[in-house]
């Protein structure tokens, strides 16, 4: 059996397909050698979740495990409001709504409806500006779905040594990985 991918994979994998490969090789080595503000500060805005005290609601369920058979994927949602039907991914800032961020989102809702749960909206919300994003859900845009199921058929068919990619100098400048890859532009 093939193991399940890990829903954090689809947003590293779009930024640079070799970052999991490097993400994997410092393994459980303490981030804080190798993080930049930029990771510290995301996971920051995930320290309520992770510890299941950003509400006290029983209504709200936060950081629970997921996993969907269908698209073999695994991880953990932020937060799903079961009175409204609401999930809702947390961004410590959103300047831009990457595809990986929707991507993301839609792995958890997969995963959330596989699983019995009924979920009517998908929100990303940015924490600095207090703001709320409403996400289509899957169904309702064709054209994000198809690229969803075309990345996750792009991450079971890459390979590290034969696959070619297109470098971005301005990822790779801030790729906390840059001082390891053999390919960094910087």
């Amino acid at each position: 059996m093939e193991p399940s991918l890990p829903i954090s994979f689809l947003n590293d994998f779009i930024f640079c397909p070799k970052s999991i490969y490097f993400h994997q090789l410092y393994g459980r080595v303490e981030t804080s050698l190798y993080q930049n503000t930029d990771q510290i500060s995301g996971k920051g805005a995930h320290a309520t979740v992770d510890a299941k005290k950003y509400s006290s609601k029983k209504s709200i369920l936060q950081g629970v495990e997921v996993y969907s058979e269908k698209y073999n994927l695994q991880g953990k949602i932020d937060v799903y409001d079961e009175e409204n039907k609401i999930l809702r991914e947390r961004k410590k800032e959103i300047k831009v709504i990457y595809d990986g961020y929707i991507f993301q989102v839609y792995a958890q809702y997969f995963c959330l409806v596989e699983m019995g749960f009924e979920v009517l909206e998908i929100q990303l919300y940015d924490i600095t500006h207090n703001k709320v994003h409403k996400i289509n859900k899957p169904e309702e845009d064709e054209v994000m779905f198809q690229k969803f199921l075309k990345l996750l058929e792009d991450i079971k068919n890459f390979d590290l040594e034969t696959s070619s990619f297109v470098q971005n100098e301005n990822k790779c400048r801030r790729c906390i990985y840059n001082n390891i890859c053999d390919s960094s532009l910087c």
